[in-house]
C-alpha cells in the first residue's frame, strides 16, 4: 500500500491534479472519495473526467439525488454519491455491477465497506481554497 499527501491551493489546481492522475488510468479504476461537505469531491471528479477526455466537464455534477451519473469519455465514468444514504441503504444498490466496466468515482465512500482494490482519497479543507489530499493506493 502506497500513501501520498498532496496540497492544492485553488479549484483549478485541484482539477489539474486529478486530471494528471487520471491520465494514467486504464479504465477499471475505483476511486473512493471521502471528506466533509464542500471539501472538493465533485471538483476532483471534474479533473478525473477531464483527464479521461470528457469534452465538457461542466456536465459533471454531484449525483446526490440521482445517486449515479454516467459520463462518456475515453472510458465510461460512473459517478456515484452516497451523501443522502445511510450505510445500510448502500448495501443493496448494486454499484458493484459496474466494476470493470469503466472508472468508478464514488463520493461519500465512507458509507460503504468495500475491501477490494481501490484508490482511496481523503480530502480535507485547509485554508479558504486549500485542499489536502491523503491518497492511499
Amino acid at each position: 500500500m502506497t500513501k501520498k499527501r498532496v496540497i492544492t491551493r485553488s479549484e483549478k489546481e485541484t482539477i489539474f491534479f486529478a486530471e494528471k492522475m487520471a491520465l494514467n488510468f486504464q479504465g477499471k479504476e475505483i476511486v473512493l472519495l471521502t471528506g466533509d461537505l464542500g471539501a472538493g469531491k465533485t471538483v476532483f471528479t471534474k479533473g478525473i473526467a477531464l483527464g479521461l477526455g470528457l469534452e465538457n466537464i461542466n456536465q459533471v455534477c454531484s449525483p446526490s439525488y440521482t445517486l449515479l451519473n454516467v459520463y462518456k469519455a475515453k472510458y465510461d465514468i460512473y459517478h456515484l454519491d452516497f451523501y443522502r444514504l445511510t450505510r445500510e441503504e448502500t448495501e443493496d444498490l448494486g454499484w458493484e455491477d459496474h466494476i470493470g466496466n469503466g472508472v468508478i468515482v464514488m463520493e461519500w465512500a465512507e458509507k460503504i465497506d468495500y475491501q477490494g482494490k481501490a484508490l482511496r482519497i481523503k480530502i480535507e479543507i485547509g485554508g479558504e481554497e486549500e485542499r489536502i489530499f491523503e491518497i492511499e493506493s
